[in-house]
């Protein structure tokens, strides 16, 4: 497999929400009541949100697969979604290590879902809180310091 790790553009944004709200469903609805999930649909679809973004995709030929999106000049992770028949082939992690370049300062932080903190400790992240619940969205503030 031969997945390519590109910044994305503009015109690439509904795919990306497209896969993004797909595995969203799929993995981390179920966490989450209907509050929480049309919370989160509201959020990926607001205008001046999105343009506080940088986002980059992972490609398997023309096809994408997963998506990190960062924010704060790259010190946050705001999205990350891995498309489910591409879990456990390390897209996470280069899509991570990439978003990870652009980073200026010796950290990053995200807001985990509950679905993903196994993912985030597995890349190196640690709480730095327990969890919490607004909107109803639930997330743990997590952190990962660069060695």
């Amino acid at each position: 497999m031969d997945i390519q790790i590109k910044t994305m553009e503009l015109y690439q944004r509904d795919e990306a929400l497209d896969l993004i709200w797909k595995v969203f469903i799929k993995y981390e609805a179920p966490d989450y009541t209907k509050e929480g999930a049309d919370e989160f649909f509201k959020s990926i679809h607001d205008e001046n949100w999105l343009n506080q973004i940088k986002m980059y995709g992972a490609f398997d030929k023309e096809r994408l697969v997963g998506v990190i999106a960062t924010r704060e000049e790259g010190t946050h992770i705001a999205l990350f979604f891995v498309d489910g028949e591409y879990h456990r082939k390390g897209i996470g992690r280069q899509l991570f290590e990439r978003a990870l370049k652009d980073n200026k300062v010796n950290y990053m932080t995200v807001n985990s879902s509950p679905y993903a903190v196994p993912v985030y400790k597995k890349l190196g992240f640690e709480p730095t809180d327990f969890e919490h619940e607004k909107n109803g969205l639930r997330f743990t503030p997590m952190k990962y310091q660069v060695q």
